[in-house]
């Protein structure tokens, strides 16, 4: 993760590995963890917290990021999701929709069982995604068609 020293990227490894252990995962025994590190250097951890309901699970990473919204962090730098499979887990597609619309940061996937270490970025994760300024993009094409 470019501008982000190693003790910060220690912190934050460390930050997903407790968070990962303290899921709520009675379904599928599947831990997550996420660490959110936000503008202004704080780290913001979340956990997968399973439902009996399955629509009402929800993952680490989006966890992480309502905790740092509810907190009033809007902008990051980065995040680590860890997992205690051999190989590093890679985001859902919601949770990639998710941290897309909050910018393009890195993502780095470990795995809580091995050093694999896996690196790319929301873009990468979620090639031609809709956001805030797709949104925009439609306004104005709607404003210029109404003007015409």
């Amino acid at each position: 993760m470019s501008g982000i020293d190693e003790e910060t990227k220690k912190k934050l490894v460390a930050a997903a590995l407790v968070a990962m252990d303290k899921a709520y995962i009675p379904y599928s025994h599947f831990p997550v963890g996420a660490a959110l590190l936000t503008e202004d250097g704080n780290i913001i951890t979340g956990g997968n917290v399973e439902n009996a309901s399955y629509g009402g699970t929800i993952c680490a990473e989006r966890s992480a990021v309502v905790r740092a919204i509810a907190e009033g962090h809007r902008k990051f730098k980065g995040i680590v999701v860890a997992t205690n499979s051999l190989k590093p887990a890679s985001p859902c597609g919601l949770c990639r929709q998710f941290m897309f619309e909050f910018g393009d940061f890195p993502v780095i996937m470990i795995s809580g069982k091995s050093d694999e270490v896996t690196t790319t970025s929301v873009k990468d994760l979620l090639p031609g995604g809709f956001g805030p300024q797709s949104l925009a993009d439609f306004a104005a094409e709607g404003s210029a068609k109404n003007s015409s």
